[in-house]
């Protein structure tokens, strides 16, 4: 079958296309003849070589979301999910294949009428978002600051806040024209990558939470925009780690009582992950939540596609087809 692997880490140009043998269903997996593949930061930063702490290793698979059919399935696993459509986390790689393995546990039979790379625009992005707002404890009210608003998890956090009675939802980005767009999505204030713009004269004086998808040498100013009492998230770090003191912020502020947290799914319980995307993905087939897709590339030019993920050129969710 036909596979994505990074050669040598560092740019795009480090991807390659091979030949791997199909793979075989272990027990409790599910093998799925693929039909939309997700292109996520996180895969950017392990092909850069920036995550190789972590275990990373040339010759690794890339990609973490698909979607496509059940091919075969793997011993105590139910016959009945072959042929069924559906939406199936990878884990770290092994998603930018042909025909992709993943746990039983870790798929979502999609609608009918949801499009394969629909689901991939919003089966990860839209958890990481509904999750991260809850853990920042966000309620009706709140005024919101999504920072990295133009990406996948972006540009869904700025729905969920909105929908979900947000005073303010505020979002930083990189232009006037992905401003726009975020408005057509809910966004009520919109600022530069660095916190600047818009109507400051109006600004609300200070925000309840931030969803940071970020992170980098920026976050600490962003902490600084906390009202007293405000949760800062970080559901990200595509701009790099932060710097090693940021906590001093914190600690200058004491008295504000401010907060600050990691999110990641990995601490949310497998079935409430899928119950929640089967709601996510019922609510984009009857169009109730918006998916937004960049653009839709062969397999074989998923180094085009991390390449416009390096250069900022994205709006939405890059995504590959065999």
């Amino acid at each position: 079958m036909k596979a994505i692997v990074i050669q040598a880490y560092g740019g795009p140009e480090g991807l390659a296309v091979v030949e791997l043998p199909a793979p075989e269903p272990a027990a409790g997996q599910v093998v799925i003849a693929t039909e939309a593949i997700g292109v996520g930061g996180v895969d950017t930063l392990i092909r850069s070589g920036a995550l190789a702490a972590y275990g990373f290793t040339e010759g690794h698979v890339p990609g973490s979301e698909v979607a496509g059919t059940v091919h075969a399935v793997g011993a105590g696993v139910d016959l009945a999910w072959t042929g069924r459509r559906v939406w199936g986390f990878t884990g770290t790689g092994g998603g930018c294949v042909e025909r992709a393995v993943a746990s039983v546990e870790d798929i979502v039979e999609l609608p009918a009428d949801l499009s394969a790379v629909d689901a991939v625009s919003i089966g990860s992005a839209g958890a990481v978002a509904h999750f991260g707002l809850a853990h920042a404890r966000f309620a009706p009210g709140d005024a919101v600051l999504v920072r990295g608003a133009a990406g996948g998890i972006g540009v869904l956090a700025v729905q969920l806040a909105a929908r979900g009675g947000a005073s303010e939802v505020a979002v930083t980005t990189s232009s006037p024209a992905r401003g726009e767009r975020l408005r057509g999505l809910g966004a009520t204030r919109v600022l530069d990558r660095s916190g600047e713009g818009e109507g400051e004269g109006d600004a609300p004086a200070g925000y309840d939470v931030v969803l940071d998808i970020v992170a980098g040498d920026g976050l600490p100013s962003f902490l600084d925009r906390l009202r007293p009492g405000g949760r800062l998230v970080a559901v990200g770090a595509v701009g790099g780690q932060p710097p090693a003191d940021f906590g001093m912020r914190l600690m200058a502020a004491f008295r504000s009582s401010l907060s600050f947290a990691t999110f990641s799914l990995d601490t949310v319980a497998p079935a409430d992950r899928r119950a929640l995307r089967a709601a996510q993905f019922a609510a984009a087939a009857r169009g109730a939540l918006t998916t937004v897709v960049h653009e839709v590339l062969p397999l074989d030019q998923a180094a085009r596609a991390h390449r416009a993920m390096d250069d900022g050129e994205v709006f939405g969710r890059m995504v590959l087809m065999p």
